[in-house]
């Protein structure tokens, strides 16, 4: 794949009119182990198309990024994939998403990731999912936005870095003045019910900050 397959001008826009439009699910490439987390990863994305909510993406249709990815489009939901050019034959893009991104580096991937989703979803997966998931956790902690943020612990696979979350509170380096807002559930169905109260809590309050602060 050599260009970029954008389709903004498309007349299948996003889905979604309300404070959550389109989620960023961050997720492994590849399967796992456990059945589990390719079982939740399709059923999450049911669950996005059910609610006419959007998916944003790594792009791949490998693991649990192509389950998600494919199980909205399976239930006529939207996709948009954004995907660096060195990745797009490694991970095999998914081309059947109505908004295929291909762009130069993980810099933009990222960026374009956090500016076209209201709010941050990350599944099991390996130090890429890893490091998205904390880089969207440090822009929370410095109050750069409001989106939420939410970690899917099916069936535990989150709860050793919890713990360290934990170990760093009882060391002090994550102070109260500093705390680390982010959701945490166990099962699917409780995604988004709580990404959409955490919204709807921060913007009742006026607290609402979906732009990166340009100092970053």
């Amino acid at each position: 794949m050599t260009a970029t397959i954008d389709f903004q001008d498309s007349p299948l826009a996003a889905p979604g009119n309300g404070l959550i439009r389109n989620v960023c699910v961050y997720c492994g490439s590849g399967q796992g182990t456990t059945p589990i987390h390719v079982e939740a990863a399709t059923a999450f994305g049911r669950v996005l198309a059910g609610a006419g909510i959007g998916l944003v993406y790594g792009g791949g249709n490998t693991g649990l990024m192509g389950a998600v990815a494919r199980a909205v489009l399976a239930e006529g939901g939207h996709v948009t994939g954004i995907i660096p050019q060195f990745l797009s034959d490694r991970e095999v893009a998914l081309e059947a998403a109505q908004r295929l991104i291909v762009v130069p580096d993980m810099h933009t991937r990222k960026r374009l990731m956090f500016e076209k989703a209201d709010a941050f979803v990350a599944l099991p997966g390996g130090i890429g999912t890893l490091e998205e998931l904390v880089e969207q956790l440090t822009w929370v902690q410095l109050e750069r936005h409001t989106k939420p943020v939410l970690i899917a612990d099916i069936g535990g696979f989150w709860r050793p870095l919890l713990d360290v979350f934990a170990h760093m509170r009882t060391q002090g380096f994550i102070q109260a003045k500093f705390e680390v807002r982010y959701l945490v559930a166990e099962a699917v169905d409780d995604i988004l019910p709580m990404l959409e109260t955490a919204a709807e809590r921060t913007a009742k309050l006026g607290l609402t900050k979906t732009d990166i602060d340009p100092r970053l």
